[in-house]
């Protein structure tokens, strides 16, 4: 159904589920390294496989993550919570079950508030609850890389037992047509904040942070709540907008045929930019919880959770009013840079030495549109805050112009090494030698003796033809400020 009619009959509900793991350098109940990658099963111990015997111990620095982001979310910090096993008979957790909390959760009763095209909108957050990861599936055979059509499947567990929080919203209702933006808006802000407290890389497209994006539909007028489905792990923020977009749509399309929403997981097709469907739903599934009882439970005294809180950093919403006045930018430049993830990246490279409006101008431009054409977030294009400073730098000292800048962010992204050492080894420096720059100009001169006899009739804008010709056989790197000059004093 066409969105604008789904939004004309129908209102929608969403609810997140984000899944952080955290930066911890070793896992939730071991000592096993947490770090990215390396060779399968080469990072786990018997704690993390399960092995009969082992016993788990909690990672103190996973507890502090969590009661700080707990703190961030405007949430309630309980005075006691405790683990429990969740059983379910999967091959990525080697144990069977997975120790998780159930009812008592570590941070609960939250919320935040984001913003989408100059409206508010607040997200309440029911709980935040501390688990482990599970391993990792290989799928070997067929032609998706999925688990139909393989042969047969391998497991790296390397990834098994990593600190992992669940952040679960409550309903969110009343965002109408921005319900899309709002979920992209909200997972933008809580990737944000997990950087600004240091407690996750937050790399959506390592996994550090994913979303099981809820969504149903109300009939308008209705209070009653439509049957929701589930998109698990998508992994992007364009992707819970694309997912949540779709999923309204295939939804109305159902609904207004006359049929019924079938409660399932659905998984998102990044390619097509649409859900297939995953497992049924149809009834809670009975993962026959019951405490841990090889852990003890969590008791934060309130004078620990006071001492958390005073490291909390600035407020999301205090810091960007602070950073439009410093910078300057207008609220539709500010919004633009956060619609795309770029305002801590804007920040880095300004305090790594650029300005404002010239960092903006490159995040939100050139790297951008290289993102984009790559499919993966800002962040993660390729090049770093520091380098963009760099390449300013070497516009704003005349070595190269914008043009020639973008063969060198080419020469960062193909691993080449840093702007300077790009611009002399591919020899682009802007040629400045007067006897260089005064040749070529004169050659133009004579190849276009029409165009130099407007100019010389006082048609000053037709030497942007001649000027043009210099940069062509110069190849970009002639300094087109001083080729206008010349042109202009061999003309008069």
């Amino acid at each position: 159904m066409d969105y604008d009619e789904v939004i004309e009959r129908f209102d929608p509900v969403l609810g997140l589920e984000v899944h952080v793991e955290l930066n911890t350098a070793s896992k939730m109940w071991c000592g096993c390294s947490t770090d990215f990658g390396g060779e399968p099963n080469t990072r786990v111990c018997p704690v993390c496989l399960g092995l009969p015997g082992s016993l788990p111990v909690v990672n103190a620095t996973a507890v502090e993550s969590a009661i700080r982001i707990g703190l961030s979310l405007n949430c309630q910090v309980a005075e006691w919570s405790r683990f429990s096993r969740k059983n379910y008979f999967y091959p990525d957790m080697p144990k069977d079950y997975q120790i998780s909390q159930y009812d008592e959760p570590i941070c609960f009763d939250g919320h935040v508030d984001v913003e989408v095209e100059g409206q508010n909108f607040r997200v309440e957050v029911e709980r935040v609850h501390m688990e482990e990861d599970t391993g990792k599936s290989l799928h070997v055979g067929g032609s998706t890389g999925r688990i139909q059509g393989a042969e047969y499947t391998l497991m790296d567990y390397n990834r098994a037992g990593v600190p992992l929080m669940e952040i679960v919203t409550k309903p969110i209702t009343g965002c109408g047509e921005y319900a899309p933006q709002v979920g992209r808006a909200y997972m933008a802000y809580l990737r944000d904040m997990m950087k600004a407290l240091g407690v996750s890389e937050a790399r959506m497209e390592q996994g550090n942070m994913r979303c099981d994006a809820n969504v149903s539909l109300m009939p308008k007028g209705s209070t009653t709540f439509g049957t929701r489905t589930e998109t698990k792990n998508v992994n992007s923020l364009r992707s819970v907008e694309g997912a949540l977009r779709f999923e309204m749509t295939r939804q109305a399309a159902i609904l207004a045929g006359g049929g019924s929403i079938k409660q399932e997981t659905r998984m998102w097709q990044e390619d097509g930019g649409y859900t297939t469907p995953g497992r049924s739903k149809e009834e809670a599934e009975d993962y026959r919880y019951f405490p841990e009882p090889d852990l003890v439970p969590v008791a934060p005294s309130r004078e620990w959770v006071e001492q958390l809180r005073a490291t909390l950093p600035e407020p999301p919403a205090e810091k960007r009013k602070r950073l439009v006045a410093e910078w300057g930018f207008s609220e539709r430049e500010m919004g633009d840079a956060e619609a795309v993830g770029a305002v801590a990246l804007i920040e880095q490279t300004v305090a790594a030495g650029a300005g404002p409006q010239s960092a903006r101008k490159w995040w939100l431009g050139e790297l951008a549109r290289r993102a984009n054409e790559a499919g993966v977030e800002l962040d993660a294009v390729g090049m770093s805050p520091a380098q963009v400073a760099e390449l300013q730098q070497l516009v704003e000292a005349g070595t190269i112009n914008d043009k020639l800048a973008r063969q060198v962010i080419d020469g960062v992204l193909a691993g080449e090494g840093e702007p300077a050492a790009i611009v002399e080894a591919r020899g682009l420096a802007v040629v400045s030698d007067e006897g260089a720059l005064s040749e070529a100009v004169d050659a133009a001169i004579a190849a276009n003796p029409d165009v130099a006899e407007k100019v010389r009739s006082g048609k000053v804008q037709a030497a942007g033809a001649l000027i043009g010709q210099v940069m062509k056989a110069m190849k970009g790197q002639a300094d087109a400020a001083r080729v206008r000059e010349l042109v202009l004093e061999k003309l008069s």
